[in-house]
């Protein structure tokens, strides 16, 4: 796994820094996936716990056992609005700025047909010219719920070629060599971790440096 940094590890997870473009599984017309990179390097292969867009940058926990899967996928299951069991940080780029320098998005999504409460906490950190670097917070984790709740509030992640603002993304490649999704998983808490981890889980992922120009 010469593309993926192991963050974090011990004797029932590893903590990865998944690069941009890789998908987490595979499947129909997905050439290399996490998984399949995982199957090939480690034996027993560790088992994803949750998941990330293949565009996105950052953290991924995987389980070293069917047991330690069980576990951590219980903890990611009650991770419910207002529990700070689990806490997932990102860090995005968009256009222009919220109203206000932090707040809570919450606006229903819907997912394969079925309307869904969901909740996206954010803090601004910075702002350079028209775009402003925003810490977001997952409060529930439904499909493509950062991205599409920024875009909802007319704030798009720079790079989002499903939700986001087509014309200026064009812009941008041409102007910055925007390439990438500027979304990043950059922060992942477990506070209360099964046995084994005495101290909880608390990992970071620096941004990368495709991010650079536009902070």
């Amino acid at each position: 796994m010469k593309r993926i940094t192991v963050l974090f590890e011990n004797d029932e997870c590893i903590v990865l820094d998944k690069p941009a473009g890789l998908a987490v599984q595979g499947g129909e017309g997905v050439g290399a996936s996490l998984d399949r990179l995982l199957a090939e390097d480690r034996n027993p292969r560790p088992l994803l716990v949750h998941r990330l867009d293949k565009d996105t940058s950052g953290l991924i926990l995987v389980a070293k056992s069917r047991e330690a899967a069980a576990k951590f996928s219980a903890i990611f299951a009650g991770n419910k609005t207002g529990d700070r069991g689990v806490i997932k940080q990102y860090l995005a780029i968009c256009r222009g700025r919220p109203e206000k320098e932090t707040g809570l998005i919450r606006l229903d999504l819907d997912i394969r047909g079925s309307i869904k409460k969901s909740e996206t906490a954010f803090t601004l950190k910075s702002q350079r010219g028209d775009f402003s670097l925003l810490e977001l917070e997952l409060g529930t984790g439904r499909m493509h719920q950062i991205r599409r709740h920024l875009a909802q509030i007319k704030n798009p992640v720079l790079g989002d070629d499903k939700y986001g603002d087509f014309a200026l993304n064009k812009e941008l490649r041409k102007t910055m060599g925007l390439r990438r999704l500027l979304l990043h998983s950059a922060r992942l808490v477990i506070p209360e971790a099964p046995a084994g981890f005495p101290g909880g889980i608390d990992v970071s992922a620096p941004l990368p440096e495709y991010f650079l120009p536009f902070v």
